[in-house]
């Protein structure tokens, strides 16, 4: 079979090179004797995987002080109650951005513990944008703002960071780094692995140190950011085989020039494929407002829904795998995350073209 390039919004694909040296490593790390997933979380071996990743990760991020890396299990959803468990408050309340799918999840769960405000939606436009910078503020007294920086079932992002007079929190799942950011502007972020991290079953959070210890009460041990922090994500053991291959992952980046490297190339990969949408004539349709448009989860339809089972075959015939839409979108999505080469966007543009040349 051709060589096969797996569009999937997650799991998503993960870089060859990180899976050659993991399958290499598999058996034996540097000599231990130990496969990873066998060594013990709190041994000399484990101690250097986790100090490694989270160091190359601050200096992919230019994390300042005052802030503190977290390696968690439990994913972006178990976020969803841990953001208002610890930032709340007693008696507080909290702003959201209702962006699409993912923000309305966090919003559903924060109200179990406290008051939650929608200070901005873009329901109103079936989520194919962003609200407005500028077009929203804060309420009085809000302990934090959270947004959802991409949206991976509606494929918009955020071309802006919200401005917040309280704390900002941020959802990065699914385009955490895929570029530079500016961490100081941000009072937590918290990112799902398996988008452009590593595989699934992990989490990282990065916080800022004045945030901790200030969970609500009946808070449980392992949901309080400060139990973690103060042992230095050891507190229980760790999904330890994620944090390894996030550490291939992020030396890998740096390989790439870091994050401002990976963002010409996502820019790059984003560019083709929307360029291929809209010169289609029609046939293919990006349903996304262009200044929200995702770089990570390019979302379009075809001009006759009739063509769709057509289309996917013929990809997955091609090499060219998991675009079916999310249900709730349907058509098509194609996500392009950091491990996305650039010649899998050729080939699903070339496929794109030559289909609408046969069904145009």
């Amino acid at each position: 079979m051709s060589k096969l390039y797996n569009f999937s919004a997650g799991p998503a694909l993960l870089p060859h090179p990180v899976l050659a040296e993991a399958q290499a490593q598999m058996f034996d790390w540097h000599g231990s004797g130990l496969s990873v997933m066998e060594m013990s979380h709190r041994g000399r071996e484990f101690m250097e995987i986790i100090h490694d990743a989270e160091a190359d990760l601050r200096e992919l991020l230019n994390v300042p002080a005052g802030y503190k890396v977290l390696f968690l299990q439990g994913g972006a959803s178990q976020q969803f109650a841990m953001v208002p468990l610890n930032l709340m408050g007693e008696g507080g309340h909290a702003d959201y951005i209702d962006s699409g799918h993912w923000s309305r999840l966090a919003i559903k769960e924060a109200r179990r513990y406290g008051r939650v405000d929608v200070i901005a939606s873009s329901e109103a436009s079936a989520y194919t944008t962003v609200p407005q910078a500028g077009s929203y503020q804060g309420t009085a007294g809000a302990s934090y703002l959270h947004y959802t920086s991409n949206e991976t079932i509606n494929g918009v992002e955020f071309p802006y960071i919200p401005e917040s007079a309280a704390p900002l929190v941020c959802d990065m799942s699914s385009d955490f780094l895929s570029g530079e950011i500016e961490v100081s502007r941000f009072g937590l972020i918290y990112a799902g692995a398996q988008k452009n991290i590593g595989p699934s079953g992990m989490v990282v959070v990065v916080v800022r140190e004045d945030l901790l210890g200030h969970a609500l009460p009946a808070t449980p041990t392992m949901l309080d950011y400060r139990v973690h922090a103060d042992a230095d994500s050891m507190y229980n053991t760790p999904p330890t085989w994620p944090i390894y291959i996030a550490g291939l992952v992020f030396k890998w980046l740096k390989a790439q020039g870091g994050l401002r490297g990976i963002a010409a190339l996502n820019s790059e990969k984003a560019g083709l494929l929307y360029h291929a949408i809209d010169a289609s004539g029609g046939f293919y349709r990006a349903p996304v407002e262009v200044a929200a448009r995702s770089q990570m989860n390019v979302v379009f339809r075809l001009a006759d829904d009739a063509l769709d089972e057509a289309f996917l075959a013929g990809a997955k015939k091609a090499g060219l795998v998991q675009l079916k839409g999310h249900r709730v979108a349907g058509g098509m999505r194609a996500s392009i995350y950091n491990a996305m080469p650039v010649e899998g966007v050729k080939a699903l543009v070339g496929y794109m073209q030559e289909f609408a040349r046969q069904h145009g």
